[in-house]
């Protein structure tokens, strides 16, 4: 497998959370979205200039910038 922060992923692509790798308060909101490691995520799409990055997380749907998709590293296959 090989790990990719969100930013990094391509649409359709989906995969496994593995660590979000920020503290504070950045962090701790990251988390309360429901990014923690283990959750399945599959990258939607990207507005036209590529921020923000749109994703499904637990039947719902979640929009980051990329300042904070970068934190978030995934596991895809």
């Amino acid at each position: 497998m090989t790990r990719l922060t969100i930013r990094e992923m391509q649409k359709d692509q989906s995969g496994v959370v593995s660590a979000v790798r920020v503290g504070g308060e950045l962090g701790r909101r990251i988390r309360d979205m429901g990014l923690v490691p283990g959750t399945t995520i599959k990258i939607q799409g990207r507005a036209p200039l590529y921020d923000p990055v749109a994703l499904r997380v637990k039947g719902f749907t979640l929009t980051l910038r990329d300042n904070e998709a970068d934190h978030i590293e995934v596991e895809v296959e």
